[in-house]
């Protein structure tokens, strides 16, 4: 193999592992028991799990065992869990990611009512309209500070919720994967131009900038059509994430209209002129503010 794409393919093979490690720290785990208040495990519990910041929920539920394990992405939760007869239990959590947090649900079982009096000879000395203490129901999700809404959920904004999360994890998988023929397609533009031109190097330097391309348009296309859900706000990191878009996504389209340009001239033995010498920085700022966006959802701040 000659030694240039050997240093290549070793290049590309610690690119791959790099980022595969890298894309498993974007998320964070939660995981957990639910049991009652004798610590016995409780099977088949629903847990709502509300992000305080977005005010969207996900669903998890116990295993035979009372185990549950969810991903979910970085940020301040609310969990909660009802099971009939058994009690409530609620609990608050902030998950930060690439960790994974155990939190173990307790049931707080409903105050026992006293049975009803027996028959007394004695007239009451009740006022007329006092309500009976007998009659207190048990506390439910909506005492607790829940609206109906939450308590009860709402089936077409999950499934949008659900979806839109889906499609955002290929979005940030197809990004991690552009990374590497990006990378690759860089440090084959050393021997593609310049003093030292090679005719395998441009051609190797031209199908990867196609890979690169391609598999970009898959990445932004998961982003444009994933659905939003109303009251889904975005603000933080997300917003630095979208304004570097706007940098990257015209360099995309430019830098290979950019490279074609270079291309006949290069293959007509002419140096490279005009417009098309903007391509190498073109490209470089495109790679640049690519991996700033991965970065800026991927560090928190």
């Amino acid at each position: 193999m000659n030694p240039k794409n050997a240093r290549l393919f070793g290049v590309v093979l610690i690119l791959v592992f790099a980022f595969r490690s890298f894309a498993q720290d974007s998320n964070a785990y939660l995981s957990g028991t639910v049991s009652d208040s004798s610590a016995a495990p409780v099977p088949n519990a629903t847990i709502s799990i509300k992000n305080l910041t977005t005010g969207q929920s996900t669903g998890a539920q116990t295993d035979a065992n009372g185990a549950y394990s969810v991903t979910l992405a970085p940020g301040d939760y609310e969990i909660s869990v009802t099971v009939e007869n058994l009690g409530v239990s609620i609990a608050k959590s902030t998950l930060a990611a690439g960790t994974t947090k155990t939190l173990d649900l307790v049931l707080i079982p409903p105050p026992v009512q006293a049975p009803p009096a027996a028959p007394s000879s004695q007239p009451s000395q009740d006022l007329p309209n006092a309500p009976s203490s007998s009659s207190k129901p048990a506390p439910s999700l909506e005492d607790l500070g829940f609206s109906k809404s939450e308590s009860q959920g709402n089936a077409r904004e999950q499934a949008l919720l659900d979806k839109r999360t889906h499609m955002l994890k290929v979005h940030q998988r197809m990004g991690l994967i552009t990374t590497i023929p990006l990378i690759a397609t860089l440090v084959i533009s050393v021997n593609a131009g310049g003093k030292q031109t090679s005719t395998t190097s441009r051609d190797l330097h031209t199908a990867l900038g196609a890979v690169t391309g391609d598999l970009y348009g898959i990445t932004a296309y998961y982003a444009i059509r994933a659905p939003k859900p109303k009251g889904t706000e975005t603000k933080g990191p997300i917003k630095v994430h979208k304004a570097l878009a706007w940098i990257h996504g015209p360099g995309m389209i430019l830098t290979p209209i950019l490279g074609a340009i270079a291309f006949d001239q290069k293959s007509k033995g002419e140096k490279v002129h005009g417009i098309a010498v903007a391509h190498g920085p073109v490209a470089i700022v495109t790679a640049g503010a690519f991996g700033a966006a991965l970065l800026s959802v991927s560090v928190k701040f």
